[in-house]
């Protein structure tokens, strides 16, 4: 094929229901979870799709969709000079098939008919959970240039991490020769590791892959419903796969342990990932919202967004989201605060949207809309690992208040 005639459409995979980041996905899809403040975790591929050149966008999405949906027409639009297409298309029973989406390959297998039809040559499939920056446009490129009918995104991380994900083995000349989903046995571990740098490294898939596209088609008439299960193995050992080796920051955010950690962060001076980059930006829905008021706070290491008031706080290592109100004397350590979707101009409630004075946190997600009362201490005393109650939820150690929870004055835990 001639380069002019190349075009890559995406395809971005909404996820199942996203069990182990619960409570946080209680209300909305995973793609649609809040990070850095002001974003969404779909506007991470999307971005890089529009930074990369890609304007023929599908979102394949399932539970809990409504916000996903909400904030994608809000955010994102072509114009018709463009020849680009956002689209989200959600599960649905038809003719042919009357189940939900029973994995990541079946999900683009229910909508070939549609993807058949498009303008593309090729088409990269994307997960709508990660957080990372690429260029997809020089993946796109190093496919072409080895002559692959079938490309994997790979990156070295810990062979500590090898259970959870897809791991495999690549030749000097890039070309994957194994590919083995969670290894769970040190053996198998050990087997599939490396050493660089003195450390043990296993080769992990990022849930990346370009195929062309009537490998795609041929791939999803076999058995099996997920690519790193079923179709991947199976296009090692009948076309030319290969592997692009990426080397920048990427987190699979699929715990509440790595959605905290990965946010907070964002706080640190010189962290490998950053949305300040103007030549690379991430995208997300324009709000509008005026300037944070800041009265006496002391704040270090943190991340204010946009039409926050804060009173006499102690803020440390911690995020602060769209519209978020904190009282005096609270003490934040290390504290994602979504913040709110309104500003609260009537009280509508004895305990006001925000966090009361004299509040003390430490590890703890705020989602949206909750109103913490007076005098809370959300500390994990008891130096819990797993804890749940209607109000509060401990996971991996880490205190989440759901949202629009409201936490009474005195509450300790």
């Amino acid at each position: 094929m001639k380069p002019d005639k190349i075009r890559l459409g995406a395809i971005i995979l909404g996820g199942g229901r996203g069990e182990r980041l619960s409570p946080l996905t209680s209300y909305r899809a995973k793609p649609a979870v809040h990070i850095g403040g002001k974003y969404r975790l779909i506007d991470v591929p999307i971005s890089n799709c529009i930074n990369s050149g890609i304007n023929l966008i599908h979102i394949l999405t399932q539970f809990n969709t409504t916000s996903l949906h909400r904030h994608i027409s809000r955010t994102y639009k072509f114009d018709i000079f463009s020849r680009g297409d956002i689209e989200i298309l959600a599960a649905q029973q038809t003719a042919k098939n009357k189940d939900w989406f029973q994995g990541t390959a079946d999900a683009v297998r229910s909508y070939w008919d549609r993807f058949e039809q498009m303008d593309a040559t090729h088409y990269i499939i994307l997960a709508g959970d990660h957080l990372y920056k690429m260029d997809y446009s020089e993946f796109l490129q190093h496919h072409l240039d080895t002559g692959a009918d079938v490309s994997v995104a790979v990156r070295p991380m810990p062979a500590s991490t090898a259970p959870e994900l897809g791991v495999l083995k690549a030749d000097s000349n890039d070309s994957i020769t194994r590919f083995v989903e969670k290894p769970q046995s040190q053996e198998l571990i050990n087997e599939l590791s490396v050493d660089i740098d003195g450390e043990q490294n296993v080769l992990a898939s990022m849930g990346i892959y370009i195929f062309r596209k009537d490998i795609l088609e041929a791939l999803l008439k076999i058995k099996g419903d997920d690519f790193g299960k079923n179709i991947i193995p199976y296009s090692i050992d009948t076309y030319k796969t290969m592997a692009f080796r990426f080397q920048g920051y990427w987190e699979d955010i699929g715990t509440i342990r790595t959605f905290f950690e990965a946010n907070i962060a964002l706080t640190e001076e010189k962290f490998k990932f950053t949305f300040y980059n103007e030549d690379y930006p991430i995208y997300t829905r324009q709000r509008f919202l005026p300037g944070s008021e800041i009265r006496g706070a002391k704040i270090d290491h943190s991340i204010i967004s946009e039409g926050c008031k804060i009173g006499n706080a102690e803020i440390k290592d911690s995020i602060i989201g769209i519209r978020s109100v904190i009282g005096d004397g609270v003490i934040f350590d290390r504290v994602y605060f979504m913040g709110a979707d309104f500003f609260e101009l009537v009280f509508q409630a004895d305990i006001p949207i925000g966090v009361g004075d004299n509040c003390k946190f430490k590890n703890v997600i705020l989602d949206k809309n909750v109103r913490i009362g007076k005098n809370v201490k959300l500390i994990n005393k008891d130096g819990l690992s797993e804890y749940q109650s209607d109000i509060v939820t401990i996971k991996d150690g880490i205190i989440i208040i759901p949202k629009n929870v409201t936490i009474p004055d005195n509450y300790e835990i």
